[in-house]
């Protein structure tokens, strides 16, 4: 028989590293074990440059990108087995997100991109790999994202219960979860990829830890009232973005004749996450019971404060259902491994828009 244990990587948008989980599937999704491995500095510096809409990018970076980050997987997992004593022929399977580059599912020409390849990984772990998930939904005319939304329903979802999901990394996205068992979802704003670039800009950080720095400004009106008018904002679902639309270019662009401390900017980006948040789920209309928040703003006390104090139920890490909140993407990408390896579809209709049910994912033998 199978094995049930499968790894899911994940390098998201905010660009912080490489989670690493080791999800058992036997009863269930079990987080088994689970590890961070942080992407080299030259590297990451890289994908930042490169992660702007406007950045050139040449067929030789792409063909060393893809190289360098295939690389960097490969030995995530290999010191993740080491560590924890594992076998690759214990492994059914991993399932690798790749690192966004781009992401335009509705532009003229519809695509999305993701980094690393998983020849490499399959061939330095000795484990059957599975990647490429989003392009078969863009394929059949989806957004390609958000593909966690199943993942949630089948980890969070809990008949007669109105649940809320919210993941904040670099993008943030939400899913909804009603008590009659169905499910819808979306990107909803840009989560921490704004702040995480003010941060570098002005202080070299890559993240504002529980959001000291911008608890140290005021959030302004008028920045906030110019940036909750941008036109992306007020599209109705299905709908995706990525770091190549909300980047500093797009937030210079909305700062122009305003004389902020960057503190104050900070704080303002700060609220203007939670209210894209806040605003996503309010509009749906229900009457949610409480708001589950995983991924890297889950540690972000302000962030959390902001989005409690415009929510009316209650809003709290995913850890009160027993699952941590800095590793749900990465089980999401193990199970879309499964969904793959099994014949089961990994998108959903309602949340992606596309044409019908896709089993999503290419799959590279070990």
């Amino acid at each position: 028989m199978p094995s049930s244990l499968y790894i899911g990587l994940m390098s998201g948008t905010s660009l912080d590293g490489i989670d690493v989980a080791l999800v058992d599937f036997n009863n269930g999704a079990e987080l088994v074990a689970h590890g961070h491995r942080r992407l080299p500095e030259a590297l990451t510096d890289i994908l930042l440059a490169l992660s702007q809409s406007d950045a050139p990018v040449s067929l030789e970076q792409v063909g060393q990108l893809e190289t360098l980050l295939g690389g960097a997987f490969a030995e995530a997992v290999t010191d993740f087995c080491a560590e924890h004593r594992l076998a690759p022929e214990s492994i059914r399977a991993i399932g690798s997100h790749g690192q966004t580059l781009r992401h335009d599912p509705k532009g003229e020409i519809p695509y999305t991109l993701q980094f690393g390849d998983a020849n490499i990984i399959a061939e330095r772990t000795g484990i059957t790999t599975v990647a490429d998930f989003r392009r078969r939904d863009v394929a059949a005319g989806g957004q390609g994202a958000p593909l966690v939304p199943a993942f949630h329903a089948a980890l969070f979802g809990q008949s007669g219960r109105e649940r809320a999901v919210v993941n904040i990394g670099g993008i943030a996205n939400i899913t909804l979860l009603p008590a009659d068992g169905g499910i819808t979802g979306f990107d909803c704003g840009p989560g921490n990829g704004l702040m995480d670039a003010w941060c570098r800009r002005h202080w070299n950080i890559a993240f504002d830890a529980n959001g000291d720095k911008a608890a140290l400004g005021l959030p302004d009106d008028e920045l906030l009232e110019r940036l909750l008018l941008d036109p992306w904002l007020q599209l109705p679902p299905p709908k995706s973005t990525g770091r190549d639309y909300f980047q500093l270019g797009w937030l210079d662009y909305h700062l122009q004749g305003l004389h902020l401390t960057p503190e104050s900017v900070l704080c303002t980006l700060n609220s203007f996450t939670a209210r894209t948040i806040a605003d996503a789920i309010q509009l749906s209309g229900s009457a949610w019971e409480s708001v589950f928040v995983c991924g890297g703003g889950v540690h972000n006390a302000l962030l959390m404060r902001n989005l409690q104090a415009l929510l009316p139920c209650p809003v709290q890490s995913t850890a009160a259902l027993g699952v941590d909140p800095d590793y749900v993407e990465a089980m999401a990408f193990a199970w879309l491994a499964k969904q793959c390896l099994e014949g089961g579809p990994g998108n959903v209709v309602g949340v992606t828009g596309a044409a019908g049910p896709r089993i999503l994912g290419a799959v590279y033998q070990a």
